[in-house]
């Protein structure tokens, strides 16, 4: 059943890729609600062409299409914040596709708002992650958009009822589509991941052509790659010594990252609408980009900073991975994050090895460590050893007094 009325609905604006699925959603937008279509199709480096969008799009007789390059702002807006905080859900996942949606949506309202359109759609199914991320980000925007999510709405129940559509729509079916696909992927320049169909057993290993963004660290070169990443204000600047834009050195950490083997992952996760799955990622240049900025906060935060940043990480995480980007709580947090990494600057040494990314050296004129400080050799002065009996006496009084009453006992 249709959410809204024909009468509700003059002009979509869809999020179409030019695949199968989002060109069965456009031509059934035009025969369910009779409504004109407007398709934006954002590049995020997901690595694939995009001018068959285009094509597939006016074949349908799309007028309005939108083809953005959205690459450098995904990654200095989004994916540079996210990686201030050291962002990781559940400990390991680098929340590359959560990062997307906020946004894919918010160019979807301002292409709304730009044409006239009443509504958005999306292709997002109704057991996942996605709906839910497109929609509180757009209604946070607009909270009169009208949204019209397909695979929650259509009658169609199987694989055949969409191919059988597609043909009697004049869309053309490449032969590979009319049997399942092996697994889905989405993409984009942070990371890769694969679901469902033959990963949908966590007791099974993933076969070795789900993997395209790494290759396989045991096949990876012998001899270590030693790189250095330049922060300022906890973002990355430059890599090697050479200032670039976000984007580029991204790609750059990325094609390290796969000639290395470095930034996979076989996850089973908590999704927001209640279930668990199991994905397969890969994230190569945010699995360098973590270990660097940490290593750089290492050097250059406070303890006390650095330690509430990572009581307030999990939650930050956690509310991109369910779709509250643009809420007041998020940009709170990320207020705070932004805050600590005033003096977040300077350079890290990394050696890239079969998977691995190691630590081998940091440096920062905003530097808190202090060798005078921790020299085991003769500190001149620089700290009275005499004045820790002092502050263990004063810490352990309440551990003593426990300690006597259980005595007594």
């Amino acid at each position: 059943m249709n959410k809204f009325n024909k009468n509700d609905i003059n002009k979509v604006v869809l999020a179409y890729s030019g695949g199968l699925d989002t060109s069965i959603i456009l031509k059934w937008l035009q025969t369910e609600y009779e409504a004109e279509v407007v398709t934006f199709t954002a590049d995020l480096g997901q690595g694939e062409e995009l001018e068959p969008a285009r094509r597939k799009a006016e074949m349908l007789g799309i007028k309005e299409i939108y083809i953005d390059d959205l690459r450098e702002e995904f990654i200095a807006d989004f994916v540079f914040p996210m990686f201030r905080a050291n962002a990781v859900y559940e400990g390991v996942y680098l929340l590359g596709t959560s990062i997307a949606r906020p946004l894919i949506s918010r160019r979807l309202i301002e292409i709304a708002h730009e044409t006239g359109a009443d509504a958005i759609a999306h292709g997002a199914t109704g057991k996942g992650n996605d709906q839910v991320r497109f929609e509180l980000a757009a209604y946070a925007l607009d909270p009169d958009i009208k949204i019209i999510a397909p695979w929650r709405d259509w009658n169609f129940k199987s694989r055949t009822d969409l191919i059988n559509f597609a043909e009697l729509h004049q869309i053309q079916v490449p032969k590979d589509k009319r049997g399942e696909s092996p697994f889905s992927v989405d993409a984009n320049m942070l990371h890769s991941s694969s679901e469902g169909k033959v990963l949908e057993d966590p007791a099974v290993g993933p076969p070795d052509y789900v993997f395209q963004r790494t290759i396989d660290p045991e096949a990876a070169p012998d001899k270590a790659t030693e790189i250095e990443i330049e922060f300022e204000r906890g973002d990355a600047v430059a890599l090697n010594g050479k200032k670039l834009s976000a984007a580029t050195l991204f790609e750059a950490l990325n094609d390290y990252g796969r000639d290395n083997g470095i930034g996979r992952l076989d996850l089973v996760e908590n999704r927001f609408v209640g279930m668990k799955s199991r994905g397969i990622y890969e994230t190569p240049g945010g699995t360098i980009l973590l270990h660097a900025h940490r290593a750089m906060e290492s050097l250059t935060l406070d303890a006390g900073a650095m330690h509430l940043k990572d009581e307030l990480m999990p939650r930050y995480a956690e509310l991109i991975y369910n779709g509250f980007w643009f809420s007041p709580e998020r940009e709170m947090l990320q207020a705070a994050i932004d805050h600590s990494q005033q003096h977040v600057e300077g350079k890290v040494r990394l050696k890239l090895y079969k998977g691995n990314v190691i630590v081998i050296g940091r440096e920062s004129d905003q530097s808190l460590y202090s060798e005078e400080l921790v020299t085991f050799e003769d500190d001149a002065g620089a700290y009275d050893q005499e004045d820790a009996h002092g502050f263990i006496k004063l810490n352990a009084l309440r551990l003593r007094t426990l300690a006597a009453r259980r005595r007594r006992g």
